[in-house]
């Protein structure tokens, strides 16, 4: 019996999706549930499963196809076994010579994809690089070329499209060449969907609202060290690490609670102010920026969030993020401070009204009580739609945080 693979059901704002990576080819066996091909959205990279155990019968899309929701892409044969081991050599030592000759044909075929039809997207990277097909080896359908053995051949230093020597006149002349330069060579390399949503995402941004940021800096001595005293003991009573986002998830909530528009967003011409708390949290990952969302902070412990965010980043670094952890989102808080920035003006998340960036924690001078003392110090910065958001509100938002950030006694108290 054939059963269908089918694209996984998309959500209704994602219209379609490419293909990425065939994990099997055709003639596999595959188990049910064995993800069979990687499917990347403008937000997430999708696993397609296998719907039954069988031999992967055909392929109906390959890689680099854009295909939508229900688009069969593949047939499995149910009932067939996984084909045999060691009996294989024997099996193809009895072929009759002909299929023998048949057999080491379509292998030659598959060790070079340029004698086979070039699919859209392949043949617009060949042209684009002035690649030979030829010399490329094809790992689709029979041998053909996917956009995935182009981008592996470019980026292992392939054909560099037939490049000549810099100076062909000096060189039929007899005359000294200059003296050799160090490689300047370019690579063209087509954005994926999800970075191509990202930038398109950062002009809207950009050209639709009226970004502006307020700045202010933090005294982290307090949370450093009621974080140094109960660390151990947080970690053996929850199963998980202390960290600092914790601490500003919830100075956040209580900032958002008393300057509820910068938990709003705009529709319209109207103002959409949000009841509960979403907090969305920026995390870097090898494919781009992801931002999968806390729901309902204020129902949330400390360790509440810091497992969450654990399992989101696990999600992150495996690429498992679904896309219901992104969708949605009241506010941001983004950490450059992870890696080295002390200070920058994020960009907002719409359609989201404010997003807080915190920074690298750095010793410097302050003034404490008349003396000059050697303090951690972290720049905060509030980005907000001034349509909306009005600069009082923005400062005091800050000012919230850094008051919470610098006595931690007021996130228990309230105040």
């Amino acid at each position: 019996m054939s059963t269908e693979v089918k694209v996984p059901q998309l959500p209704e704002s994602v219209a379609d999706a490419t293909l990425v990576n065939w994990h099997k080819k055709e003639g596999d066996y595959v188990e049910r549930d064995e993800n069979l091909v990687d499917i990347e959205t403008d937000k997430v990279v999708l696993e397609c499963p296998a719907p039954a155990s069988g031999v992967l019968k055909s392929i109906k899309a390959e890689d680099g196809s854009t295909v939508g929701s229900d688009e069969v892409i593949a047939v499995i044969e149910e009932g067939e076994g996984a084909p045999a081991g060691d009996s294989d050599g024997d099996k193809k030592e009895d072929k009759p010579a002909a299929s023998q000759e048949k057999s080491e044909s379509k292998s030659e075929q598959k060790s070079s994809g340029g004698d086979k039809p070039l699919s859209p997207s392949v043949r617009r990277l060949v042209e684009e690089h002035d690649l030979d097909p030829s010399k490329i080896s094809g790992t689709g359908k029979d041998g053909r070329l996917t956009k995935a053995d182009v981008l592996d051949y470019m980026e292992n230093g392939g054909d560099k499209g037939g490049s000549q020597p810099a100076d062909k006149s000096s060189a039929a002349s007899g005359s000294a060449a200059p003296a050799a330069r160090g490689s300047r060579e370019e690579r063209r390399v087509p954005m994926t969907r999800l970075r191509s949503r990202i930038a398109e995402r950062m002009m809207e941004a950009n050209n639709d609202t009226a970004m502006l940021t307020s700045f202010n800096e933090i005294d982290m001595t307090a949370v450093m060290e009621l974080r140094k005293k109960y660390k151990e003991s947080f970690e053996k009573e929850h199963g998980i690490k202390l960290g600092f986002m914790s601490f500003f998830v919830k100075a956040a909530l209580e900032a958002l609670k008393k300057f509820p528009v910068v938990n709003a967003s705009i529709e319209g011409n109207d103002i959409i102010y949000h009841d509960y708390f979403d907090v969305g949290i920026a995390v870097s990952t090898e494919k781009g920026l992801v931002v999968p969302v806390l729901r309902d902070v204020d129902q949330m412990s400390l360790a509440d969030i810091e497992r969450t965010l654990a399992d989101f980043a696990g999600k992150a670094r495996d690429g498992k993020l679904a896309l219901e952890d992104m969708t949605g989102g009241t506010f941001t808080i983004t950490n450059g401070g992870v890696f080295g920035s002390l200070f920058s003006t994020p960009i907002l998340n719409r359609p989201q009204s404010a997003i807080l960036g915190m920074h690298a924690i750095k010793e410097r001078a302050v003034v404490v009580d008349g003396k000059v003392e050697a303090r951690p110090m972290m720049y905060i910065a509030l980005t907000y739609d001034h349509r909306i958001v009005d600069g009082k509100e923005a400062v005091l938002t800050l000012v919230t945080i850094k008051n919470m950030l610098e006595d931690p006694a007021r996130l228990l108290m309230g105040v």
